[in-house]
């Protein structure tokens, strides 16, 4: 069950029932993009998983855990992103979309793989330096990646206020039949039935849509036993010619159908508690991508929801600028570790990659009923007030003032912090620039909120000195005994 402070309401935000299975669905897509499959990849992962669970016969309660374990599958994937980038000399989505195909419990299978993916556009010293030290980290280097991966999954899964079935089947993806799964090499029935399932969903799911429905029989008959519980194998060979299964990898309506497959009776509505998670939920995701942009998300929330409040907004204007704030950088978990941790200066090519995470942020929130209507102010955040910017390049001076806001504390934040290729910038510098660039890349009215949130802070900040200068005279003079 879903912890206790999510409401069963009937009706949603507006009067309108929004559950969360919807959210939740459209959301996953972008936790396909930073393990590099196709977009679709965990719902069809879902309709699997959920046809399984129907075959071999369990309670509602499970098969509603089992439902959001299954979309939320990848929940972790993205912090171990910039070092398997590092280790591969290689983009991370690559290496890990490859790394679903193969059998890693054959040594020989492994190499073959290794040698594939390292430093590809490396020379051949470089390849073999780095294969040296892949080596040398062994199994445990493996295990290590994937159980920050399943543990981070599991831990966001339960802050955003799922039951502690749905976090163990996260805990629980790669861990197989035979006890030589990562990452604690679980066996037979240690392994959570949920997990049992994800774990068969998402090989099958890959396998069908790459290679065919033959394909997706013959690794099922392969890893039986081995990868797989038996009974769960059958249950597929069984039902694979099945239309109602056949039918999802032509789905034209994949998201919207899906959500059938959630058992009526636990079903609930979404309330705004309930959106706030799902965005801090994802910018905890987007903000695992790279170590240089820990809290990012959220430093430009705080900064846009300063802003906002210096220039008198209402709360429930400032809750949804929040919640944008939190999820712009969405549409980075699509852009590869080698771009985003690069220590110099991009390429043209590369940057011209970079700018279109505004526009995969716009398209992902576009599908979230209850937060579409983020997707363009969050999808603005590089947008200038001259036109300039990107990823449409228009006028910013058109666009809601929310987006402009956005756009200042994103700067306002990014410059003062430390990146690969410099350090953070002091404020006074920061807020040089942008004052050089109000009336032409910034928006004048949301550079003066920041003064006025950054002279409020300093005033805070020297009230608070004065008050313990103050304390500590009158304990001087045993006053504060």
């Amino acid at each position: 069950m879903l912890v206790e402070s999510i409401t069963a309401e009937r009706q949603g935000c507006e009067g309108e029932f929004i559950s969360a299975s919807e959210i939740i669905a459209a959301m996953s897509t972008a936790l396909d993009l930073t393990e590099g499959q196709p977009t679709g990849h965990a719902a069809r992962s879902c309709w699997i998983g959920m046809h399984l669970a129907s075959q071999i016969g369990i309670g509602a309660e499970e098969k509603s855990a089992l439902f959001y374990a299954l979309l939320l599958k990848d929940l972790g994937c993205s912090s171990n992103a910039s070092k398997v980038s590092y280790l591969f000399a290689a983009d991370d989505r690559v290496v890990k979309r490859e790394f679903k195909t193969v059998n890693w419990q054959s040594l020989w299978n492994n190499v073959r793989y290794v040698v594939s993916q390292v430093s590809p556009e490396g020379r051949t010293w470089d390849k073999l330096t780095r294969m040296l030290a892949l080596a040398k980290q062994g199994p445990e280097g493996t295990k290590n990646l994937i159980k920050t991966r399943c543990e981070r999954g599991a831990m966001i899964a339960r802050r955003l206020g799922f039951s502690e079935l749905t976090a163990q089947a996260i805990l629980d993806l790669d861990e197989h039949w035979n006890g030589k799964g990562y990452p604690l090499g679980k066996k037979g029935h240690e392994i959570s039935q949920l997990g049992r399932i994800l774990n068969i969903s998402q090989t099958i799911e890959v396998f069908w849509r790459e290679m065919g429905l033959i394909a997706a029989k013959e690794v099922v008959k392969q890893r039986c036993g081995t990868w797989f519980e038996p009974a769960l194998c059958r249950a597929f060979l069984r039902s694979c010619q099945e239309r109602s299964l056949q039918r999802m990898m032509c789905c034209e309506n994949l998201l919207t159908e899906l959500v059938v497959f959630e058992p009526d009776q636990m079903r609930f509505s979404v309330d705004a508690a309930f959106l706030d998670r799902v965005a801090q939920g994802f910018s905890d995701v987007v903000d695992a991508k790279s170590p240089w942009t820990y809290k990012h998300s959220q430093g430009v929330a705080e900064i846009s929801v300063g802003i906002a409040r210096s220039i008198g907004w209402a709360d429930d204007r400032i809750v949804s600028l929040r919640r944008a704030a939190l999820l712009h950088d969405l549409g980075k978990l699509g852009i590869s570790n080698r771009i985003l941790d690069k220590p110099g200066k991009m390429t043209d090519e590369e940057f011209a990659i970079v700018k279109t995470h505004p526009r995969l942020t716009e398209e992902i929130l576009s599908k979230v009923p209850a937060l579409s209507e983020l997707a363009t102010v969050a999808g603005a955040h590089h947008e200038r007030w001259d036109g300039r910017g990107y990823f449409r390049g228009i006028e910013s001076s058109s666009l809601p003032l929310e987006a402009r806001i956005l756009m200042v504390a994103d700067i306002f934040e990014a410059l003062t912090a430390a990146r690969p290729y410099r350090d953070g910038m002091p404020q006074e510098k920061v807020l040089a620039i942008l004052e050089k660039d109000c009336g032409t890349a910034v928006c004048p009215e949301a550079y003066s909120g920041l003064l006025k949130w950054i002279d409020g802070r300093n005033v805070a900040s020297r009230v608070e000195v004065q008050l313990e200068a103050v304390e500590k005279l009158l304990c001087g003079t045993g006053a504060c005994s």
